[in-house]
């Protein structure tokens, strides 16, 4: 077997193991005598160090005469409910340490000094207790880490409650002059510590027969490729590999691979020579469908309130304890819903947010939609996407104020809970104000759900329609009440500065759920498919809408809105190898990679324009594969996919649940494990398969829920999509004004105008043949949808030239 095979089989089984054996390694060791504390003498301040608290511990740091110095106000009752840290240290297994200190206290006590595992057990790697005095002492010795490389450990001071001093008063303790010296490492293996990086990159769930199909190749010259039947090990296809390709953002020069003339159903691989083989992938019309289940299973097992019944995460009734809003002594019943993320807080805005989608992607395809996902309602005759958004909107409106209609922002206790199972975070619920943002979602997402309900439980729908009319009213009359987590609760605060967006579609939704046209009449669409960004929700609300007038000054501007950002996603997916939407990383990104994929897919639907298509698709391969870390960033699904969410459920049991898509790239490092693993990473490669990055692989309902959305939009063909296929004139003559659709002599809105009656309704609304060919402005051969939003643009001067050349 080549050395680099036996590693990628390696990087294989170590992606099914747990915490530190299967995370990405960075190799920054430091050099021999090095200090690796940056800011060891204090002089300019307290830089890098940090505090933590608990139980009731208080303190606060300082820079004092040139040591750091930690003020205890309260003890707490714990050892480490005052502990004062510095973040990041990579110990190197077999490694030898020199580390030293120097410490005092305002008064005598015990203090404890470690270097420990920054999470998972907190195994010490190095402990002492000291007997501090008013004296400085200076502690100085030597250690070997003994244990598996860590590169991101915690050096600690617990400076809490000790049973040999008692209750102290409030004091001060003092450090100086901390070295942490890699003093031997001639026993260190760096290059065990190095990651494997698969040299073929591709789906690695698979693709369905009939799709554009690609692969990336990096460290790669060019030359042939195979893929290969893994059953019979015949070559089925021969292509070449076209580039190299700079993508400077993962460090890489690269080739690609087209193989979509395979269509067979089957397994296969990808062979080049000098490169290790890639993972495996299937081809198939039922590719998907155990990844679309997952991805709604989920939100089952994500809910609250109730028993879940599962073979690894069932859990008993929790947080259902009756909650108070905050600071009053108003309680109120808020059980249900759906836990939000890798903790067990619950949110209106985000929750909003996954309704829509969930929606939204069964009315693009119900047939997708099961009864028999593996819920308790499984069965019931009805498909199991509505029941499970039936348990979300049923605590949202337990969320709602009764007597003025506003909306309570989210439900949660004070502080984050502790890895631990949902029935064991006990301490008190609270609920947090009404917000203008999370009341205007929550108007949208009722009004939306009235018209999926209204088959199927009349009753229902009206209760959400008239929960949507008072919380609509309430906005009208509170349209500016911003929400802000106080300083005594720290849980997700999903604020939002802006709110225009959030009443732009409740406006569009209450519009398309009544047909009252006042909900429009003064309406600007705004864009977004986000949490704090929502306003293409309600440009889906119009472009969907059952008989909607596609001449309206309403439809044309949500679809321009559209359009325009599936421009710009396109042009940056096709000068990207990997087909990614994206020119930079934050968190959540893998959710504005399902976002861009989705906005792609509407426009596909729009114009009948393959490109828009090909480049949603790509959205979705990036994120089962086809990307520079080289991961299958959905649990359970391809060969290697994470392991180590930021998940407590997952946390606690030991293993990722399925079906759940992690955060994903994210260039800020912005926890303790992004910057100790990628610190040294080119931007697209900063993610790492580790529970204690919360900035990279924590979980949501509203990252999943657009998943699930784009499987949906992209399950159709490539001639028309769902539905009635977009229309498309091909012109029969030449132009002699571009842009002047209606032959007047001159190119103003009028002519968009024409091209979108002409689309709606030919018969009524013809274009003459020179009128299509002057139409015809985009570049692309035929009249669409497109032709009217470039035309468009250029009345507007945001381009000065039509893509097409007289």
């Amino acid at each position: 077997m080549k050395i680099k095979g036996f590693k990628r089989v390696l990087a294989a089984i170590a992606a099914c193991s747990v915490m530190a054996a299967a995370m990405p390694v960075a190799n920054f060791a430091a050099n021999a005598a090095e200090n690796i504390i940056k800011n060891s003498t204090f002089e300019t301040g307290t830089k890098s160090w940090g505090t933590y608290k608990e139980s009731g511990g208080k303190c606060s740091i300082s820079a004092v005469d040139g040591k750091l110095c930690l003020t205890v106000i309260d003890q707490s009752s714990l050892n480490y409910g005052v502990q004062l840290y510095y973040d990041v240290i990579p110990l190197y297994k077999n490694g030898v340490y020199r580390f030293s200190y120097e410490i005092s206290a305002s008064v005598p006590r015990y203090v404890e000094s470690m270097i420990q595992q920054n999470g998972g057990t907190y195994q010490a790697y190095t402990w002492k207790g000291i007997d501090v005095t008013t004296e400085p002492q200076v502690i100085d010795y030597e250690f070997t880490m003994e244990e598996e490389t860590d590169i991101m450990t915690k050096m600690c001071f617990n400076c809490g409650l000790q049973k040999q001093d008692g209750i102290l008063p409030e004091h001060e303790i003092y450090i100086d002059n901390v070295i942490l010296e890699l003093v031997d490492d001639s026993n260190v293996d760096y290059e065990a510590s190095k990651p494997y990086e698969a040299s073929i990159l591709t789906n690695q769930v698979g693709f369905k027969p009939d799709v554009t199909k690609t692969a990336v190749f990096r460290n790669a010259s060019g030359g042939e490729f195979t893929v290969v039947d893994t059953a019979t090990e015949k070559v089925v296809y021969t292509g070449e590999m076209k580039g190299p390709v700079d993508y400077a953002a993962a460090g890489e020069t690269n080739y690609t691979g087209d193989f979509s003339a395979v269509t067979t159903p089957g397994k296969y691989v990808i062979k080049a020579d000098g490169l290790d083989d890639s993972y495996p992938f299937e081809i198939g019309e039922d590719v998907y469908d155990s990844l679309f289940n997952e991805t709604l299973r989920m939100l089952y097992l994500q809910r609250c309130g109730v028993e879940v019944e599962d073979k690894d995460f069932a859990h008993p009734a929790c947080h259902d304890s009756i909650a108070t809003v905050y600071k009053t002594d108003t309680k109120i019943d808020v059980s249900g819903g759906w836990h939000d993320a890798g903790d067990y807080g619950r949110y209106i805005v985000p929750a909003a947010k996954t309704v829509a989608d969930l929606l939204y992607a069964y009315e693009e395809r119900p047939e997708l939609f099961t009864d028999s996902v593996g819920i308790p309602e499984s069965g019931n005759g009805i498909p199991d996407v509505l029941d499970e958004v039936r348990f979300e909107l049923e605590w949202m409106m337990k969320m709602q104020d009764s007597a003025d209609g506003g909306v309570y922002h989210k439900v949660t206790c004070e502080n984050f809970p502790g890895y631990v199972m949902p029935q064991d975070e006990t301490k008190p619920l609270i609920i947090m104000p009404k917000s203008t943002t999370a009341t205007a979602d929550y108007a949208a997402s009722m009004a939306l759900a009235y018209e999926f309900y209204k088959d199927v439980d009349a009753d229902f729908a009206d209760k959400c329609l008239d929960a949507a009319k008072k919380a609509y009213g309430w906005v009208v009359e509170n349209p500016k009440v911003l929400y802000s987590n106080p300083s005594d609760v720290v849980t997700g605060e999903y604020g939002d500065k802006t709110v225009s967006d959030e009443i732009y579609w409740a406006k569009t939704q209450l519009y398309r759920a009544t047909g009252d046209e006042t909900y429009v009449s003064d309406v600007i669409a705004k864009t977004g498919l986000d949490w704090s960004t929502v306003g293409d929700y309600g440009n889906i609300a119009i472009l969907t809408m059952k008989d909607v007038d596609k001449t309206s000054d309403l439809y044309k501007d949500a679809l321009a809105a559209v359009i325009e950002q599936a421009d710009e996603y396109l042009e940056v997916s096709t000068e990207i190898p990997y087909g990614v939407a994206l020119s930079s990383f934050h968190w959540g990104s893998n959710m504005t990679i399902a976002n861009a994929g989705n906005i792609l897919a509407l426009a596909y639907k729009a114009t009948g324009e393959a490109k828009y298509l090909d480049a949603s698709r790509a959205q979705l391969n990036h994120l089962l594969g086809t990307n520079p870390n080289g991961v299958s960033y959905v649990t359970g699904f391809g060969t290697v996919s994470p392991q180590n969410t930021h998940h407590r459920p997952s946390m606690a049991v030991g293993k990722s649940m399925p079906g759940m898509l992690v955060g994903g790239v994210n260039s800020n490092l912005e926890d303790s494990a992004a910057l100790a693993y990628c610190q040294n990473n080119p931007p697209a490669k900063c993610w790492v398969d580790n529970g204690e990055s919360y900035s990279t692989n924590e979980i949501t309902i509203y990252w999943n829920s657009p998943l699930t959305y784009l499987l949906s939009l992209t399950d159709v063909e490539a001639s028309g999509g769902t539905g009635t296929p977009p229309t498309v004139i091909v012109p029969t003559v030449t132009p002699t004004l571009l842009g002047d659709a209606n032959n007047d002599g001159i190119v103003s809105l009028a002519d968009a105008a024409a091209v979108y009656m002409c689309l709606g309704n030919g018969d009524k609304y013809p274009l003459s043949e020179q009128g299509a060919a002057n139409a015809d402005v985009d570049g692309n051969v035929g009249v669409t949808a497109s032709d009217a939003i470039t035309i468009q643009k250029y009345e507007a001067k945001a381009i000065t030239e039509f893509p097409a050349k007289s």
